[in-house]
């Protein structure tokens, strides 16, 4: 995961490595937190977390199914 240095990006790109993604991320600093969210990024490949905005993009795009 990026480092968002105690701010948030506009944009934090994300791997399957980070699954299962969450907001805020463990980068986050303490007192920007808010309740954890899980958010999906699975179909389209980008989430927005409902809280603080923070955009988070898969690297490589949204999962395939049945190619």
């Amino acid at each position: 995961m990026a480092d968002t240095a105690g701010t948030a990006p506009s944009v934090v790109d994300i791997t399957p490595a980070d699954m299962p993604l969450y907001c805020p991320n463990p980068a986050m600093a303490l007192w920007s937190s808010h309740p954890r969210v899980f958010l999906d990024v699975g179909e389209t490949g980008e989430a927005m977390c409902p809280y603080c905005g923070t955009r988070y993009r898969l690297r490589g795009g949204p999962t395939r199914h049945g190619s």
